[in-house]
């Protein structure tokens, strides 16, 4: 209906108008549970006549087992068939009330999104949709074969991408034999082995209210948000919760990958296992991580490597918890005949950092920045549900986000260099160099 899209898109950019007040009190998180037990994280945004919500079921490529791309496969056909309708009848049925609907699934979680107008013409036809989607997915067989399909073609690309050569080689090399080493877009050959039976069996084990929690934020009070809550995953069936995922094992040594791939440009992975998203040194790690290499052009990594050397446009790095030890990774490009002098100067420069941490007027500087933007990151229904997803599946307190602002104020710089000292050892990477034409550097002059 082109009038509501019109609509949609005109609140979308009112949304910009909000962020000062946002700035100005950081909401508060209400908490229950659904009638079925799915823990629900709502708040109220009263603004705009809009609601966004997040389903996240503990269901990502960690529970893939022996069959790599199942989590994903099972993720991407929810829209694709549910009860008698077909994808084009979904597809139509979100269409006729201007709402928006998206599935994904990572390593740690399969979550769905949802956006629609408040009024009751344009919500309960939505709800209705979405609670269908994940209650009675029919999989069917030409469906699963088209989505199938599609990842192998992703799967092909991929193959070509030295970024995501490197990225599936080093979380290998990373994570060996846990979980979180399995490819979330699978392979080949389990992609091809998956049958239909598997995905309906993923579903009716990980798709249940036990492992299911559910992110409201919009024009809605609390009876209402309820309401809605219950009527998305009350349907759900009750389930067993699902096993926590394993503790991951720390690198026991240094370890060098290079994989020849035809190009001119090299990407380089530089990391080693981090800290799972509750760790208390997690933020400490996070304001230090914003002036080594999580600040743009103007962080360490990229003065070091880019304004002072020119040796690639940029080099970046960053924490990426999850409910076990997530990676902390360095990333950049450099030319294929740069790579030892550009991997040497990343490596001392994290060294440095680790050993002597940042200088207190930088750290400032970095505090400010986080702080100062923590109003823009949650701008907009849509920025303020996916942080409250988070909140709700990683456990966090409810009054994170009221607290967050004061939390980063009090980090000392003794604490940020005690967490990077405790937690990063630049003599335990994993390096992973793709590109060139050569699996090893070429001996020095007179070697």
């Amino acid at each position: 209906m082109p009038r509501l899209n019109v609509l949609l898109s005109s609140l979308l950019a009112t949304a910009l108008l909000l962020v000062s007040s946002m700035a100005a009190a950081v909401p508060a998180i209400q908490n229950w549970r659904t009638t079925n037990g799915v823990s629900v994280y709502f708040i109220p945004a009263r603004e705009l006549p809009m609601v966004d919500a997040q389903i996240l079921f503990n269901a990502g490529s960690v529970r893939d087992g022996e069959r790599p791309g199942l989590a994903k496969l099972t993720s991407g056909l929810l829209e694709e068939g549910a009860g008698d309708w077909s994808a084009d009848a979904i597809a139509d049925r979100f269409d006729q009330v201007g709402a928006r609907f998206s599935a994904s699934s990572r390593r740690d979680s399969a979550s769905v999104a949802l956006r629609s107008l408040v009024d009751p013409r344009y919500l309960q036809p939505t709800v209705e949709t979405v609670a269908r989607l994940l209650k009675e997915p029919t999989f069917a067989p030409d469906a699963v074969e088209r989505v199938r399909q599609q990842m192998l073609t992703a799967l092909r690309d991929r193959a070509q991408s030295p970024g995501a050569i490197a990225q599936d080689a080093f979380y290998k090399a990373l994570y060996g034999d846990h979980p979180y080493a399995i490819p979330p877009e699978g392979t080949p050959a389990s992609l091809n082995a998956i049958t239909r039976a598997e995905i309906q069996e993923f579903h009716r084990r990980h798709y249940t209210a036990a492992n299911a929690v559910i992110a409201i934020v919009g024009d809605l009070d609390r009876p209402a948000a309820e309401q809605l809550a219950n009527a998305l995953v009350g349907g759900l069936p009750q389930g067993e919760p699902v096993p926590p995922t394993p503790p991951v094992p720390p690198v026991k040594a240094s370890q060098t990958i290079r994989i020849p791939h035809p190009s001119s440009q090299s990407h380089i992975l530089i990391g080693q296992v981090g800290v799972h998203r509750a760790d208390p040194d997690y933020y400490a790690l996070y304001l230090g991580n914003h002036v080594l290499g999580g600040n743009g052009l103007v962080s360490q990594l990229s003065q070091e490597i880019r304004e002072k050397r020119g040796l690639a446009y940029g080099a970046y790095s960053a924490f990426s918890p999850m409910r076990q030890a997530g990676p902390f990774l360095l990333n950049l490009q450099t030319r294929n005949d740069q790579v030892d002098t550009a991997l040497q100067v990343a490596q001392t420069t994290l060294r440095e950092f680790t050993t002597n941490g940042p200088a207190p007027q930088i750290l400032e500087e970095a505090r400010q920045n986080i702080t100062g933007g923590f109003a823009v990151d949650l701008a907009g229904n849509s920025k303020l549900a996916s942080a409250l997803g988070g909140i709700a599946f990683y456990g966090l307190p409810l009054d994170y986000l009221q607290n967050y602002i004061s939390m980063m104020n009090g980090i000392s710089l003794e604490q940020v260099k005690s967490a990077w000292q405790r937690q990063v050892q630049p003599d335990r990477l994993i390096t992973v160099i793709v590109g060139g034409d050569q699996a090893a550097p070429k001996p020095a002059a007179g070697s």
